[in-house]
């Protein structure tokens, strides 16, 4: 039986909950991603900030605040005030019947991958995607 373990990403982007919004948009903007998990010093997972979060918590640019200042105003503010603290993580041996199942009728963006209380991973929309690409490959290949 296929685990969370066997598809997961495990080189995770991560930030600080001290870190800048700013910080932030630029890590998702750079990375192309739009989950970030938040760590302690010791790798412990101690929230999500995703895209939506971001974007929730960004001026418009309807407001008329030039960039300069919308810039400055982002650097500001530290990702403790918009991330999300109650998550649902998952462990690395869950199978991936039951990860995708979560995704899909909870309709979360990704699942935290946590290992002996630190993050070690996650699990997102995109890497089963990649698993069906490659499941379909293979059936093609044996016709």
């Amino acid at each position: 039986m296929f685990q969370v373990k066997d598809i997961m990403t495990k080189d995770v982007f991560t930030l600080n909950h001290n870190e800048s919004l700013s910080a932030a948009k630029d890590l998702m903007d750079l990375a192309r991603i739009r989950h970030i998990p938040i760590v302690d010093s010791q790798g412990k997972f101690t929230g999500l900030l995703t895209h939506r979060d971001i974007l929730a918590a960004t001026i418009s640019e309807l407001a008329g605040i030039d960039r300069q200042t919308q810039d400055e105003i982002e650097s500001g503010i530290p990702i403790r005030e918009i991330m999300q603290l109650d998550v649902v993580t998952v462990a690395a041996d869950l199978s991936l019947k039951e990860a995708a199942r979560l995704l899909l009728e909870e309709k979360y963006g990704c699942l935290p991958v946590i290992c002996e209380d630190k993050l070690c991973g996650i699990i997102t929309e995109a890497d089963f995607l990649r698993l069906t690409i490659d499941l379909l490959d293979a059936v093609e290949q044996e016709d």
